[in-house]
């Protein structure tokens, strides 16, 4: 029998925040051995100033903890802070390589999708008992979203439900945030998005709305662009994916 070995892969830094960060650490210092991941979250920082740390989970390594930021970003450190490596965490485990980074990735995107209430997505099903549901983090002016809405029947027709949540790509302030705002708040709202999405004028005042907030999470959960594709397991798909692909990723060919 094989011994398990996790190794980390390094990696391009994810944003600004945590490159920014890390830049600053050239004089980082080691913090006292802390004996527990909340010590380090309490305690971790660059020059002197804390860093906005969310969470601190132990992994499989000893001494070694993945740091999540407030801004979604996270990199591992070792128990007393001195030492930070950017990338991803694999276990060579007896099936084969594991990566424990995607893992938990995919877990935090359950979770956080599963708190945000069916009322305020725009919900695209069949007439039967979907066999499953996929959220998809969207944009009416991307001309991938339009593909993908175009699908809609066949998906619904497979029995895949179809949740959409925003993400203006260009910001809050953008046309499609207004567009996506005001189908939120039109009476009907599917009819509303799916007009959009044909490229149609959507009318109507802009009410309270969850846009803002959906658009925040999605950066959150690592979405870059759009049609951003979120499975029933957490597994992130960006990008357009014809159904009868979608529906093998899904387990429904089978």
């Amino acid at each position: 029998m094989r011994h398990r070995t996790t190794f980390m892969t390094r990696s391009i830094l994810a944003g600004p925040g945590l490159a920014t960060l890390l830049a600053l650490g050239a004089g980082l210092g080691a913090l006292p051995a802390l004996a527990d991941a909340p010590a380090l979250a309490e305690r971790l920082e660059v020059n002197g100033q804390p860093m906005p740390v969310e969470r601190v989970v132990e992994t499989p390594m000893e001494g070694i903890y993945q740091v999540r930021l407030e801004n979604g970003e996270s990199f591992y450190s070792n128990a007393d802070g001195s030492y930070f490596l950017v990338g991803d965490l694999f276990e060579n485990a007896d099936q084969g390589l594991v990566n424990l980074t995607e893992q938990a990735k995919n877990q935090e995107r359950v979770e956080a999708l599963a708190a945000v209430p069916e009322r305020d997505r725009f919900v695209y099903r069949g007439v039967d008992e979907p066999r499953a549901t996929v959220v998809v983090f969207t944009d009416p002016t991307c001309p991938y979203c339009e593909r993908l809405h175009e699908t809609l029947p066949e998906l619904n027709e497979r029995g895949i439900a179809v949740h959409y949540l925003a993400f203006p790509r260009a910001g809050m302030e953008s046309d499609a945030a207004a567009t996506i705002q005001r189908a939120w708040c039109s009476d009907n709202r599917t009819e509303a998005m799916s007009r959009a999405q044909r490229r149609e004028p959507v009318s109507g005042e802009i009410c309270d709305n969850p846009v803002a907030e959906q658009y925040q999470l999605g950066m959150a959960l690592g979405v870059q662009g759009t049609p951003a594709i979120i499975l029933p397991d957490g597994r992130m798909v960006p990008g357009f994916v014809p159904p009868d692909r979608l529906a093998d990723m899904l387990g429904l060919n089978d």
